[in-house]
């Protein structure tokens, strides 16, 4: 609430963010010149902490600031004013004000797996090899003696492969998932394109770059169209699950004090407890 017309209620100035921000760069720093460096960055990181938070906690600080009335308004050729929609009450928002739950990247991470999967079994047997073929590369970097193994050895089954195969290819779906619900609603207009093309394609020129050291052995045999074509699959299916679920709103309409858990006696209010005396 503003105190009158005439003034406006803004977050005070503070110069810790930049103090700690040059203590954690003073820390890095040390560790290539000297331990003397590394100190100072420690001591500047802690003291600027400290501050940072006297600022917000138990009450966020902010200064009164007079609204000048003497200054023009602006001279515009739009007819329009372009106004930002925020929630009643809330003069700052971090956008977006809706987000989707850890749920939603999960489903959609699982969802895109299934779909990655039945690609990678679909290349295996198109290729002439076995829907174990895909599986067993994709665990081949902790053999380092599969690079020596014929086509036919690699395209058997084999217990081993099948568990380190399963438990990475869940874990990367399911992180990236949660990725993609993370970031789907910030680009609500365009989820299927930003999860089905841009992120698959940016992954997969990355995966060509390291992929030679990381797994040598899928470098040598991989069909870099199927491979594409499955992290396609796998940005569709898990873009489209997770832009189907129902958002959840965010906690910046309510106070810091709440957001943050803090309960103390000097920020609740008190409680009137005449009427139940006798």
């Amino acid at each position: 609430m503003r105190p009158d017309p005439d003034s406006i209620r803004i977050p005070a100035p503070t110069p810790w963010p930049v103090v700690f921000a040059c203590g954690v760069t003073l820390m890095f720093a040390g560790l290539v010149t000297t331990e003397a460096v590394t100190v100072l960055g420690a001591l500047l990181s802690a003291l600027a902490a400290v501050g940072w938070f006297r600022n917000v906690l138990p009450e966020e600080a902010h200064e009164i600031v007079r609204i000048d009335h003497t200054r023009s308004a602006p001279a515009t050729r739009s007819r329009r004013v372009a106004r930002a929609e925020v929630a009643p009450n809330v003069q700052r928002a971090w956008l977006p004000l809706e987000i989707y739950p850890v749920s939603a990247g999960i489903k959609g991470g699982l969802a895109g797996g299934a779909a990655m999967a039945l690609l990678a079994m679909t290349y295996g047997i198109v290729g002439g090899t076995s829907i174990w073929y895909p599986i067993n590369l994709l665990a081949a970097g902790f053999f380092p003696t599969a690079a020596s193994l014929p086509t036919s050895e690699i395209a058997a089954f084999h217990i081993g492969p099948l568990l380190i195969a399963t438990t990475i290819h869940l874990t990367t779906c399911v992180l990236v998932g949660l990725l993609y619900g993370a970031t789907l609603p910030m680009l609500p207009r365009r989820p299927i394109v930003l999860g089905g093309l841009v992120a698959p394609i940016a992954w997969s020129g990355l995966l060509h770059s390291v992929l030679g050291v990381v797994n040598p052995v899928m470098n040598q045999r991989i069909d870099w169209f199927w491979f594409v074509l499955s992290q396609v699959g796998f940005g569709i299916v898990a873009g489209f699950v997770v832009s189907q679920q129902e958002r959840v709103q965010t906690w910046q309409r309510l106070p810091l004090a709440v957001r943050a858990g803090i309960e103390a006696p000097g920020i609740m209010r008190e409680r009137d407890d005449s009427g139940d005396r006798p």
